[in-house]
């Protein structure tokens, strides 16, 4: 879980603002914030699966960006990661 949340957390610096708000949103109070689901649905007024759903499609959408760009890719080959 650690490692998935450290690779969100380096594809959401790089596409992030490719999501909408309510997916950055999700993405920074889950990862960054350490934030439940629960958590996430009770400060947004959502519910749980809302949430769920929303986070898997911007976590997708992050991994596709890559797929297709590749600049994560570039930037650790770049600084030797």
């Amino acid at each position: 879980m650690l490692e998935e949340s450290f690779e969100i957390g380096i594809l959401f610096d790089f596409y992030g603002p490719l999501l909408t708000e309510k997916q950055q949103e999700y993405v920074r109070l889950y990862h960054d914030e350490n934030c439940s689901l629960t958590e996430i649905a009770d400060i947004c007024g959502v519910s749980k699966q809302a949430v769920s759903d929303s986070l898997k499609q911007a976590e997708k959408k992050l991994r596709f960006y890559e797929d297709r760009l590749k600049l994560v890719a570039r930037w650790k080959r770049e600084n030797g990661i």
